[in-house]
């Protein structure tokens, strides 16, 4: 997921982090871009984001000179990793599945160390964990579930039917397809109640931060079809190494951190003006792109609201708790799902089962994901209630030995991708002005990089470079 995914500014309630940035230092450019005709003849990119990055990416490739700006401290945007304590704390659950056929042409999986989930999902239904497991990677597992309360073996036989389905379809026509919601699709395709209620809604609502699977079924069978040819990693050294791979490739004077820009404008020459947060003014006779969330575009380009009829974005809280390696229940790199229909935790994982080294040798990092932001809720009360909740999991004896770390507030996680969707926009707002971003094809990491791609194509063909 993005999962992701998962997507630029972070909020947590009640803390600062203490930020780690692990890319190129020489990437890394901290003074302010020069304010006079010298850039004139630049793309500016707003945002480095994965979409940002991604178009930045595109426009080296064919020579073009551009600056990349950053309001932050460092590339990544919803895509960051925190140092703590000997932790690695990727901001919020993010997973990155190997067979995002965008990112398989822009990474290098080998660098990143992509270390595997097991290809399934234990389930707390009825007091007890069940498992759901891959058929073809974990045959004999995949067995002995046919008879557990996570579905029929009717519901099994149906996934097997989806995923050839899926199989079949390329992107474009997946994207491109009628749509309904997931929870309707489902229904239609005939998966009973229960497993859409254990399994469907906690597995898929934590990828899309959607509960209820109201998001479009283009994207579910996106997400499907990649699930059926990859794997489901996170990078060794923590998601936040994928935007500083693909920035240690640029060029080193052309990534401007801590630069915040408040304003852009054309004038009637299509000549870009970009105002800094400083007073400073960049100019661009080459265009401009908008790396950044859909809500950000509107404060940019004020008078010129992008979308009135907006969908509330959706929202997660993510928290991090350490332990001893032998407070843990299980060694297995496997994800837990809620599917008992109560409670707030939606489904948690133990992070150094998967990749040892988001945490010291002695110790595990656990994550738990809740879907929504619970702002009426203080973080002590929030992380006191998901120790009582996860107590009835494993047991209050093990549980009450772990030690909270962090909770992030994540406000915009993903954009709302509901139906009616458009996944494949024209990236050109107007001449000189482009946008990218998960909002305007899919809420993955591998919408975003698309997205980004399309943007720097689009300012590519109308300058005719």
């Amino acid at each position: 997921m993005p999962v992701a995914l998962l997507s630029p500014l972070l909020n947590s309630s009640s803390i600062l982090y203490p930020f780690s940035f692990k890319f190129n230092p020489q990437a890394t450019v901290l003074k302010t871009p020069q304010s006079n005709a010298l850039n004139k003849d630049k793309a500016i990119i707003i945002g480095a984001g994965l979409s940002g990055l991604a178009a930045a990416t595109k426009l080296h490739s064919q020579n073009i000179p551009f600056l990349l700006l950053e309001a932050s401290d460092a590339v990544g945007g919803r895509v960051r990793t925190d140092t703590l304590n000997g932790f690695l704390l990727d901001r919020g659950f993010q997973i990155f599945i190997t067979a995002y056929p965008e990112a398989q042409k822009l990474l290098d999986y080998n660098a990143l160390n992509l270390q595997k989930f097991y290809s399934g999902a234990k389930i707390f239904y009825n007091g007890e964990f069940h498992t759901v497991a891959d058929p073809l990677r974990h045959f004999g597992d995949s067995l002995n579930s046919l008879a557990n309360p996570v579905g029929s073996v009717l519901d099994k036989f149906l996934i097997g039917l989806t995923r050839v389905r899926v199989l079949t379809q390329s992107d474009e026509e997946i994207f491109s397809a009628g749509e309904v919601s997931v929870l309707d699709l489902l229904k239609s395709i005939g998966f009973s109640d229960s497993i859409i209620d254990r399994f469907f809604k906690p597995f898929f609502g934590g990828i899309f931060f959607d509960k209820d699977l109201e998001t479009s079924s283009r994207l579910f069978e996106f997400i499907f079809k990649c699930l059926a040819l990859g794997d489901n990693t996170l990078p060794a050294k923590g998601i936040g190494e994928i935007p500083n791979q693909l920035a240690a490739k640029l060029p080193s004077d052309s990534i401007f951190l801590n630069t915040r820009v408040v304003s852009v404008d054309l004038n009637d020459r299509n000549l870009a003006n970009v105002r800094l947060q400083n007073g400073d003014v960049l100019k661009s006779e080459l265009g401009i792109i908008l790396a950044v969330e859909e809500r950000e575009v509107d404060k940019l380009l004020p008078g010129k609201e992008l979308n009135p009829q907006r969908k509330k974005f959706r929202s997660t809280v993510c928290l991090y708790f350490s332990a001893n390696r032998d407070k843990i229940p299980v060694q297995d790199p496997v994800l837990f799902l809620n599917g008992s229909g109560k409670g707030i935790v939606n489904n948690m994982f133990i992070a150094t089962n998967v990749a040892p080294s988001y945490g010291p040798p002695d110790k595990a990092l656990i994550s738990v994901s809740l879907i929504g932001l619970f702002e009426d809720v203080s973080d002590e009360d929030l992380r006191d209630a998901v120790i009582r909740e996860i107590s009835v999991w494993f047991g209050s004896e093990m549980v009450g030995s772990w030690e909270h770390m962090r909770t992030y507030r994540i406000r915009y996680a993903q954009p709302n991708q509901s139906p009616p969707t458009n996944l494949m926009k024209n990236p050109k707002r107007e001449p000189g002005l482009y946008l990218c971003g998960d909002y305007m094809t899919c809420a993955t990491f591998d919408g975003a990089l698309v997205s980004g791609r399309r943007a720097a194509e689009a300012l590519i063909r109308e300058r005719a470079l």
